[in-house]
């Protein structure tokens, strides 16, 4: 008996299908603080992934952690904090 996945990728698979390569330049974009962006997960990359909830949520960038950035968003009437790659980020 095969036992059920309990990954942090689970249910997205159909998801987060992308067809076309991705061009270099999605890895090496800058924001800055103030920035409003939109998270759409990349799928070709597994590093510096937000939580699959948080597809298609818009944020401010508040800080830089390394190569990462620092977004704010508001889920319900909370305030979150989520940290995320370049490649994953889509600037409005």
């Amino acid at each position: 008996m095969v036992v059920k996945s309990h990954g942090p990728h689970r249910r997205t698979r159909e998801k987060f299908r992308r067809s076309e390569r991705t061009p270099i330049n999605e890895f090496l974009k800058r924001f800055e603080v103030g920035d409003k962006v939109v998270i759409n997960i990349n799928s070709s990359s597994d590093g510096g992934v937000p939580f699959r909830r948080f597809q298609g949520l818009c944020g401010n960038v508040v800080g830089k952690r390394g190569r990462a950035y620092v977004l704010e968003i508001k889920d319900g009437d909370k305030v979150k904090t989520i940290i995320s790659n370049p490649e994953h980020l889509k600037k409005i």
